[in-house]
């Protein structure tokens, strides 16, 4: 006679399911490279930014634009690096629910702050209000506070409620300190360090810790 199915558990149906959503797959690194590297070049910019409204910093127009296009293709580069990384290490792009839906949320988001910049930025050069540009920020902060606030409802860490309460705490300052610019730039610098090279790190950290796994 064939062997009777051996019956499965409630308990045991239960952690079959919650694998299959969670999973453990690490996080791409092109994402964790864009927050720690975006982090670290434009808070390091922010601070240029401070220095020169102190009186510290006193640069020639010609050598404050090529700094501040230096930060800008070095940060191109190095994402364009992680990007090569992630397809030579053969990232998959199909994976545990939890991670496929955190990708998405993400790369929405950043197509959302691609619409958010062009459209302040038109603003502000139509209204010759260089104010209104400064709003994208906080829009921006706003829309990485939700995705942050997506990833915690997924995943349940700690560090990921405190990066999306601190973006919505970032928004509103942002929003509010726009004709304040040594408050704007002392809260954008920290802001990046916080709350984009921070949890950076520590996705980067998961990445190179996953990696050296398999």
């Amino acid at each position: 006679m064939p062997a009777k199915p051996r019956p499965h558990s409630p308990e045991a149906d239960l952690a079959f399911m919650r694998s299959i959503v969670e999973g453990s797959a690490r996080p791409p690194v092109t994402l964790a490279v864009s927050y720690l590297a975006g982090g670290l070049l434009y808070g390091l910019q922010c601070l240029f930014h401070i220095g020169q409204a102190a009186g510290l910093i006193r640069w020639p127009p010609a050598a404050t634009l090529s700094f501040l296009a230096l930060i800008s293709i070095a940060f191109l580069s190095i994402l364009t690096w992680a990007i090569l990384k992630d397809r030579k290490d053969g990232t998959p792009q199909s994976g545990p629910l939890a991670a496929r839906t955190l990708s998405a949320a993400f790369s929405a988001t950043g197509m959302a702050n691609v619409a958010v910049i062009i459209i302040f930025a038109v603003g502000a050069a139509r209204d010759n209000d260089f104010a209104v540009w400064l709003y994208y920020a906080a829009i921006v902060f706003a829309l990485q506070a939700a995705a942050w606030y997506m990833a915690w409802m997924l995943k349940r860490k700690g560090w990921m409620l405190a990066t999306a309460l601190g973006g919505w705490v970032t928004a509103v300052a942002l929003g509010v300190l726009v004709r304040e610019p040594l408050w704007y730039l002392g809260v954008c610098t920290v802001a990046l360090f916080a709350l984009f090279a921070l949890p950076g790190w520590i996705m980067f950290r998961d990445a190179r810790a996953g990696s050296r796994a398999v």
